[in-house]
Parts: structure tokens; sequence; C-alpha cells
């Protein structure tokens, strides 16, 4: 996987114009990279200001307490996020809720904001559609069993597409801001499921969040974490 600093940037490229300055300094540990795309860049699915909000202070609020979580502490802050959220069980019992927390929230939102485009959507092609039919017989059962899994994930958390330790598809769910990373898995695609991330726009229908949310789909991105996912080590 790519560092912390470069992780938006290479899963999807130069995106759209109108973006913010990153947000966080050149000398802390982990930074708030921008959007790949613009506030807006996800209408109708997702609203310019849920995104703005989402973005800017969720994401970030989770950022700002990962650092606070492991300053002074140079064996945790020189890690990757990748590699600090795979040995979380190595982390200082004091700060390792802290760390599951704000660094599971860092890593989840990376990853959610580099599965989606502008003018996203559709169905996959090439390996990834063969790969999603032989583990789960069709796109359909597919969208059918990760919706299910969000939609019964009781309060806030994800509903993720991984790769488990057998070299097998599946679909999980995790509370809160858990990483699949932390449980041995390889992470794909995940939805969130929190209010924050549709509120706005849907109030408590996540269902319709859910449906929409398969419209903004960027199947580039998700197909080569899929190849890299599907690697034997």
């Amino acid at each position: 996987m790519t560092d912390r600093r470069g992780f938006l940037a290479t899963a999807l490229g130069t995106a759209s114009a109108a973006l913010l300055p990153t947000v966080g300094r050149a000398e802390e540990p982990f930074t708030l990279e921008k959007l790949p795309y613009a506030f807006d860049a996800l209408e109708p699915h997702i609203d310019a200001k849920t995104m703005e909000i989402h973005w800017g202070r969720h994401h970030k609020a989770y950022v700002d307490n990962l650092n606070k979580a492991v300053a002074g502490k140079d064996d945790l802050a020189s890690k990757s996020i990748e590699r600090l959220m795979i040995d979380v069980n190595s982390v200082p019992a004091a700060i390792r809720g802290a760390v599951i927390n704000n660094g599971g929230g860092h890593y989840n939102h990376s990853v959610f904001w580099s599965l989606m485009k502008k003018d996203g959507g559709g169905e996959p092609t090439g390996a990834t559609a063969k790969a999603i039919d032989g583990a789960f017989g069709s796109y359909a059962k597919f969208q059918e069993k990760l919706s299910t899994a969000a939609m019964t994930r009781f309060g806030s958390g994800w509903a993720w597409l991984v790769v488990n330790q057998m070299g097998l598809m599946d679909v999980v769910s995790f509370p809160n801001q858990d990483c699949p990373l932390s449980a041995g898995l390889k992470p794909v695609m995940g939805v969130d499921v929190w209010e924050h991330a549709y509120y706005l726009k849907y109030q408590n229908k996540r269902a319709d969040y859910l449906k929409a949310w398969f419209n903004t789909l960027n199947w580039d991105a998700i197909g080569e974490r899929l190849s890299q996912a599907l690697k034997k080590d």
C-alpha cells in the first residue's frame, strides 16, 4: 500500500478543481488529504454540504485526535496508517482505544473517498465482474448482501467487501470505526453508515442513501483494490 501522504492521490489521481487546501501540517505524522474531487462532484446522490462536513469536520477530527494519541510516541507516529491498524493490538493499552477509534476513522474514510467519483456507478466489468459473480453469484446478489450488512448494522458503523485470511471474498460489518485491517482482513470497498454520512439529505432513510451510493462507485479504483487484495502474499 501507499504511504499515508500519498494514499488518496495514488488511488484516483488528479480529479477536479475547486478543492480546499490540505488540512494538517507537514510535521504531523498523519494528515487529512484533499478529496479527489469537488464537494459537489457526487451530486445528486451525495450532496455537497454533507461531503464538506463529513470530510472537513468528521474526518479531520479523527486525524487530529489520532495525532494527539500518538504524540511523543515515535514508534507509532512513524508507521503508515495501514500498518498502525494492522498492529493495533500492540499499541499500549492506555491509548489503544483512541487509536482504534481515530486511526480506524482516518483509514476507513480515506478508503471511502477513493471508492467514489463523479459520474460513477454502473456495474463492474472484466476481472472485477468475474470475481464478484464467482463469489456471490451475480452483481445484484452482491449488492443485496452488502446492503443487508449495512442496513442491519445497528447504530453507527460500516459494511465492507473484504478478502479474508483464506483469500476468499466476503461481506462483513463492523461497528463504529473498527477497521477491517485490525481483524486480519483486506478491505476492498466499504460504505459508511454513520448518520453523518447521509442525514442531511436522507434523514433516517438509510436504504435510500445506500441505493444512491451505488451510483457513485469508482469501479476502476475498486477493481485495483480487489486485484491487490486477491494477490497471494
